[in-house]
């Protein structure tokens, strides 16, 4: 009998390879669920499965099983093609009333500590800091996803030309992201930092001290470790994570920065976000425009900006 893992690590291992974006979070769900149905002696997922397995874990909120209820769904439809037995669960069997959560955005001494305290991080040969103030310093210069900056090697840091290669963005799309003298600068510091301590390799750019790639679980612990001697999330026991601003907020920052220096020097919003939302990865810029809505100084600017232009228009 194969088993719900054993499917499961081929499941992901096909994701991967089509450049699809295979999280902690993702995996995790995906891997709780495979090892509760071994448990109850199940081989396939089915609705009655699924909602077993809530009525164990449930101490989440809806909106949280709504999500991996998602996971579910798209693990299930994939398994359906090798085990009829397989029951894709229905999107409406959890009801929530999802919302896009507000963007925290750090401000510039809240980022400059994240980056100072980040690089004090406890190792045995010290590059575990060094490794996470760089990759926190990049995302918040560079708006990059957490697991695209985590999937960069070293080929992809074009320190000599200032561009970095993002090859496998969300939905598997590439793009060249053009970095500041100042980002190149560290990024140099840091890549002889790095090699000095484990020697010059082709492979990851961000790397732990065993050498390995650093991985998203070792980013987001450290993150809120970080934020926790900061002040940003409560102190946890047992090693949990809590809840307060994230490393996706330093992406989020970073946008909402750049718009706010459009409406600051005058620049065309509308044009530059075509811009914008390229430089980011987005799919569509109705994506990037929604941090005007989401952030109230934005909503601000861009409420008097449109009053100018009313008043502009009737004088005319």
């Amino acid at each position: 009998m194969i088993t719900l893992s054993q499917r499961l690590n081929d499941y992901l291992a096909v994701r991967c390879s089509l450049g699809s974006d295979v999280s902690y979070s993702f995996e995790q769900v995906l891997r709780r669920l495979a090892a509760f149905a071994e448990c109850e002696g199940d081989d396939h997922i089915t609705v009655n499965l699924l909602l077993r397995w809530k009525d164990a874990f449930g101490g989440a909120n809806n909106n949280t099983w709504c999500r991996r209820l998602s996971h579910v769904r798209g693990f299930a439809q994939w398994l359906r093609a090798q085990d009829a037995r397989t029951e894709i669960p229905p999107s409406g069997l959890i009801s929530s009333k999802w919302r896009r959560p507000r963007p925290y955005i750090y401000s510039d001494g809240e980022v400059a500590k994240i980056i100072a305290c980040a690089a004090r991080l406890p190792s045995p040969n010290r590059l575990r800091g060094a490794s996470c103030s760089t990759l926190f310093g990049l995302i918040a210069v560079t708006g990059l996803r957490i697991n695209e900056a985590l999937r960069l090697d070293d080929v992809d840091v074009d320190l000599n030309e200032g561009v970095i290669t993002v090859k496998r963005g969300k939905h598997g799309k590439a793009r060249f992201l053009p970095i500041a003298p100042s980002t190149m600068e560290r990024l140099r510091a840091y890549r002889a930092r790095r090699n000095r301590l484990l020697g010059a390799t082709i492979g990851a750019f961000f790397r732990m001290d065993d050498g390995q790639r650093l991985t998203d679980a070792c980013a987001r612990y450290n993150f809120a470790r970080v934020s926790q001697k900061m002040g940003l999330r409560e102190t946890q026991r047992r090693c949990k994570h809590g809840r307060g601003p994230r490393i996706h907020d330093l992406r989020h920052t970073f946008t909402v920065r750049t718009i706010i220096g459009w409406y600051r020097t005058g620049a065309d919003p509308d044009r530059e976000m075509v811009k914008l939302s390229t430089y980011l990865g987005h799919a569509n810029p109705n994506h990037t425009y929604w941090y005007i809505d989401a952030v109230p100084e934005l909503l601000q600017l861009a409420s008097k900006r449109a009053e100018r232009s009313r008043a502009e228009g009737r004088n005319r």
